[in-house]
């Protein structure tokens, strides 16, 4: 039996009580969340991969390893050894403490309000496809260059927290001001890579604008389904087209 607000209930009169009440949910069509864990997962991996970097040869500040060099984003390892994990794997390592410091910590600060405003599931989604798609325009546009890092994932919450924050009339001026800083720092400082960061921002502005907008209307009245199906279809088909898109170009380059 259960305590109820006359009485007492039993176990399952409760739960079918329960049928009829709706699930909280965010502003966007996910879960509520209590811990942002995917954000704790997220940032225990990069942890990982960068002890796995050291334990392999890597130094302290800079340098590559065996795992970087196994693992990193490197084109001809896909088209000469369909080594297609590099696509993501490469988003866990860094080549240096500031490297992995200075992604770690953005995605300490902007990870849990993004995964508290879209759920768990989203939220993940956002983070592993800009980080292929930072991957992929390196493929096709940097094809010899070794990269490593989550700067594609991280620009691609950026942009996300930019189009969402808008959606809910936020002060965006310092998302803005970030990013502005982060792409000169790109293009300015050496051994960047620009491709990943590019790639990943343009993939982080296409799913944010997804999530935030669609459908039109959304909130009026229950259209959960369908905007989780909405969501779930505009984010698979863009992760279709990119691994599509680097498919089609590593069949071209082995003629």
């Amino acid at each position: 039996m259960r305590d109820a607000s006359v009485g007492f209930q039993c176990v399952e009169c409760v739960a079918e009580g329960n049928k009829g009440v709706r699930e909280a949910r965010t502003a966007f069509g996910g879960k509520v969340i209590s811990k942002p864990y995917v954000t704790w997962a997220l940032l225990g991996l990069i942890g990982v991969g960068y002890l796995l970097h050291l334990a392999s040869g890597g130094t302290l500040w800079s340098g590559r390893s065996a795992v970087s060099d196994q693992f990193g984003m490197w084109g001809a390892g896909i088209d000469y050894a369909d080594q297609w994990y590099r696509l993501i794997t490469s988003a866990f390592l860094h080549s240096g403490v500031m490297h992995l410091l200075f992604n770690g910590f953005a995605l300490y600060v902007v990870g849990p309000q993004l995964e508290n405003w879209l759920g768990h599931v989203r939220y993940l989604a956002l983070w592993v496809v800009s980080a292929v798609g930072g991957s992929v325009l390196g493929y096709l546009v940097e094809p010899n260059q070794l990269t490593v890092g989550a700067s594609g994932a991280i620009f691609g919450l950026f942009g996300a927290i930019l189009l969402i924050g808008r959606r809910l009339r936020l002060d965006t001026r310092f998302i803005l001001g970030l990013l502005a800083v982060n792409l000169l720092i790109t293009f300015t400082v050496p051994n960047i890579s620009w491709t990943a960061h590019i790639g990943g921002l343009v993939s982080g502005l296409l799913l944010g604008g997804t999530y935030a907008y669609l459908p039109f209307g959304a909130g009026r009245g229950d259209r959960t389904r369908a905007r989780a199906a909405l969501h779930a279809g505009v984010t698979a088909g863009y992760a279709v087209v990119l691994l599509a898109v680097a498919v089609v170009w590593a069949v071209a380059v082995r003629g």
